[in-house]
């Protein structure tokens, strides 16, 4: 089994899409490297020999920064962010998006379960009750 910084990549599938399964080479990188390997693009997983598995660990080790590193990597750039204060830090500490997306019906977590208004308390039950023009009075009932 073909088995390249950490991750066992499938036996089945063609050499480009396998090295996919690597968190940092999609399909352009994977491309790249068997190119500068010489591997053919079609040829399966499980038909590469020693050698051309070995060429290709040695491009990506020289080349790339892949798997745990770059998450390592990620969640560092995330936490400036978060350090610094911009809005982009201040959007994933609220976990909200921060790309631009649309987010009128999205809370994050723990306002979610509070947004009717009514926050029910261990031991208690809230008992809406309903008074002269539609309005209502949320009260707290032992029990």
């Amino acid at each position: 089994m073909a088995r390249i910084s950490g991750i066992d990549l499938p036996r089945n599938k063609r050499g480009e899409i396998g090295l996919t399964y690597i968190f940092g080479i999609g399909r352009k990188s994977a491309q790249r490297i068997l190119n500068s390997a010489g591997i053919n693009l079609d040829k399966k997983v499980q038909d590469w020999s020693d050698d051309e598995l070995g060429s290709i660990r040695n491009l990506i080790n020289a080349e790339f920064k892949v798997e745990g590193a770059l998450r390592s990597e990620v969640q560092l750039n995330i936490k400036r962010l978060m350090d610094i204060g911009c809005y982009r830090g201040i959007r994933h500490r609220n976990g909200l998006p921060c790309r631009g997306q649309k987010n009128q019906k999205q809370l994050p977590y723990p306002q979610r379960q509070e947004k009717d208004g009514c926050q029910q308390e261990e031991g208690h039950q809230i008992i809406v009750n309903e008074l002269s023009h539609g309005e209502t009075e949320n009260t707290k009932k032992e029990g």
